[in-house]
């Protein structure tokens, strides 16, 4: 006898599911679209109703052995059936036409990224104390940003370089972040952090080097908090939608995609920014994307005409590390901007979300 499926519907086995979008006729009413969701639901199946000007669309996940084209087409209002081909299937643009929006709440704020709202992230590589995150969340708030970051666990290349303050960073970091009225994000590298970095921060980062843990994905994906999810050195595009196939499939719809530039074989930077990775997002897929331009380059001098680069190219917002005394910072000072140029910069970015019709 075969196993049965017990896992709740929303939840997809990469492997073994597939996935199918379904058009309403132009005039379908509110009756007939509840009949269609009633129906599916009926079948086994989880849908996702996205409501545009012109159609009304539900995309519908099963598995390949049971969602079939046929009994959809039966269900009267149905006009059309359609299979999503990319391998991403809840990330498409196919299976979600519009821009999703990531709410990030900490604190007595809120922040949207993704539909003209704009993300500025800013802070220091990491949490080295109290006293000295306090005065840069100070600066950066002046300055625009919107959400505080800074690492208390810290994947270095070296075991002997400084590796963070565990659970007291997090601690300094969520305290500092309630007093200047952020939200903050901070890293998690392993699937047994989840629970101590979910109960301090507002929303997990997934550092490029754990782009590919799937575990430490499926993990934050069983949460209810936002994830910054960030391109590996190495990955392509669809190599970082598919790694957000993997928190989206355990029901965390809440990812914002960030590029931090890949590898190359250009060495008077650090990584090599891929700006054409934003529209090129923004065509497959409709998660929000933001750049992170110090990492990716690791140069002050290059990050305010990147980060306007990239805004420019459609980004949902900036990552930028900000220190007021790089020289003294116990991790990536040299790529820091300090708190005058970043205020700097987000004078122009301002001005170009304006020109562009975006808000931050």
């Amino acid at each position: 006898m075969p196993a049965v499926d017990s896992s709740p519907p929303w939840k997809l086995t990469l492997t073994t599911r597939t996935a199918m979008i379904i058009v309403l006729r132009p005039n379908a009413t509110d009756e007939h679209i509840e009949h269609v969701l009633e129906r599916i639901r009926e079948l086994g199946f989880k849908p996702h109703l996205s409501r545009g000007e012109m159609r009304t669309l539900i995309g519908v996940i099963g598995d390949e052995g049971k969602l079939q084209a046929e009994p959809l087409l039966a269900i009267p209002g149905v006009e059309q059936v359609l299979p999503i081909l990319k391998p991403f299937k809840l990330a498409s643009r196919e299976f979600h036409p519009g821009d999703t929006v990531v709410e990030v709440k900490g604190g007595d704020k809120t922040v949207r990224i993704g539909g003209g709202s704009l993300a500025l992230i800013a802070g220091p590589c990491a949490v080295e104390g109290e006293a000295i995150l306090d005065e840069i969340a100070g600066a950066v708030k002046k300055a625009g940003a919107n959400i505080l970051r800074g690492g208390a666990f810290k994947p270095r290349t070296s075991p002997y370089s400084f590796q963070g303050l565990g659970e007291e960073g997090l601690r300094i970091l969520r305290d500092v972040g309630h007093k200047h009225g952020m939200p903050v994000v901070t890293e998690v590298m392993d699937p047994r952090q989840v629970p101590l970095v979910e109960r301090y921060g507002d929303m997990f980062q997934i550092g490029a080097r754990n782009m590919q843990n799937f575990d430490l994905l499926k993990e934050v994906g069983q949460t209810h908090k936002p994830v910054l999810l960030k391109r590996g050195m190495s990955a392509t595009v669809k190599d970082m939608l598919m790694s957000a196939e993997y928190i989206l499939s355990e029901g965390n719809p809440d990812v914002v995609l960030c590029e931090r530039g890949v590898r190359s074989f250009e060495d008077s930077t650090r990584n090599m920014l891929d700006l054409s990775s934003v529209p090129n997002v923004k065509g497959q897929s409709h998660l929000p994307i933001i750049v992170d331009p110090s990492h990716a380059t690791g140069r002050p001098d290059l990050i305010p005409s990147m980060a306007r680069a990239a805004l420019a190219a459609g980004a949902d917002g900036v990552h930028v590390e900000v220190h007021s005394c790089p020289e003294k910072a116990l991790s990536d000072g040299p790529q820091a901007l300090l708190p005058h140029q970043y205020a700097s910069l987000t004078d122009d970015l301002r001005k170009l979300a304006q020109l562009m019709g975006k808000t931050i």
